[in-house]
């Protein structure tokens, strides 16, 4: 069984909570399985909240059966942390969190990361100029390009270019990029245990540039990096039209996408996928899944927040294995 360490997220947000209550339905071998990075002031009063009745101990020595295992990283100033509020002690916390996690994962401690919600403003707060998550495990590891991966039991999605205007997508989709997506995508399914993935991607025009009517990119741009991943070895189709080539991966034809940009990816992800809809990082030395997800400011520590998504993102990192 996979080692997962579960990073608590934003504490003001509904991480802690999402968390206890994904753990209160856990059997006792995937808790002992199932290593909490994060304060535990605030993972004790999150399980007091969601009444999950959690005993949470040192990860060092034997487990007692039913209790989580916990790596204690503290807040440096616990009461300046209010639920539902942006602050600087929230991100800081949660990208020290992070760093504990990739350290452990780099070192062979435990086998995926798997991410509550850090929030963006918090994390710029805390002095780090980065983009979330993905620009943390970046430069946690020391590795220039991630990939953004949406993931549920229908269908698997992989983005060339993500959080960028529309505008500038056509100039950014180029073959070296694309090629690389492509090879990223290839990679992630060999993590998901498929030997010989089938790797669809889509055009970035309508209908495919429709013979240069709509665009010259998919012929100047796509069609040599399919020929060239092909050339490797992988299993590569495209550009195929963005209308089509989702329904042909979620009828079975294909097992991943690649996406050319945010929304076209992300759409129909999160549309099929709904609360299934898993995040993950392709392109890393280690291993994460998370929640697809915000911190939730607006319910957060009011116990109302639904942990499917949490459960999905657990799941998703159990099947997960290095390759």
């Amino acid at each position: 069984m996979n080692r997962i360490g579960l990073t608590m997220g934003d504490p003001a947000g509904i991480g802690p909570e999402v968390i206890c209550k994904a753990l209160k339905d856990m059997p006792a071998a995937d808790r002992a399985a199932t290593l909490v990075i994060g304060d535990p002031v605030f993972m004790a009063r999150a399980s007091d909240l969601v009444g999950a009745d959690l005993t949470f101990v040192s990860p060092d020595g034997n487990i007692p059966a039913g209790a989580v295992p916990l790596l204690p990283v503290e807040a440096r100033n616990r009461d300046a942390i209010l639920p539902g509020q942006l602050s600087a002690d929230a991100g800081e916390v949660g990208c020290r969190i992070i760093k504990t996690a990739v350290d452990l994962a780099m070192a062979k401690k435990i086998d995926v990361i798997c991410t509550a919600a850090l929030n963006k403003t918090a994390i710029r707060m805390a002095g780090y100029a980065l983009n979330g998550h993905a620009g943390l495990l970046s430069l946690f590891t020391g590795v220039k390009k991630c990939y953004a991966v949406l993931a549920c039991p229908q269908l698997s999605v992989i983005h060339v270019t993500t959080h960028v205007s529309l505008a500038k997508v056509a100039g950014l989709c180029r073959t070296e990029l694309i090629l690389d997506t492509i090879r990223a995508a290839h990679r992630h399914m060999l993590t998901m245990g498929i030997a010989k993935p089938r790797v669809a991607v889509a055009a970035v025009n309508p209908h495919a540039g429709e013979g240069g009517l709509y665009g010259l990119e998919d012929q100047e741009q796509v069609v040599p990096a399919v020929t060239a991943a092909c050339a490797e070895g992988i299993l590569a189709t495209g550009p195929i039209p963005g209308d089509v080539v989702f329904e042909q991966a979620i009828d079975g034809k294909y097992d991943i996408v690649v996406a050319q940009f945010h929304d076209q990816g992300h759409i129909p992800a999160k549309l099929i996928g709904r609360h299934a809809t898993v995040n993950i990082t392709a392109g890393l030395p280690v291993l994460r899944t998370s929640v697809d997800q915000g911190t939730a400011f607006d319910i957060a520590w009011k116990g109302v927040a639904r942990p499917g998504n949490m459960q999905a993102a657990i799941a998703m990192a159990r099947r997960m294995r290095p390759v």
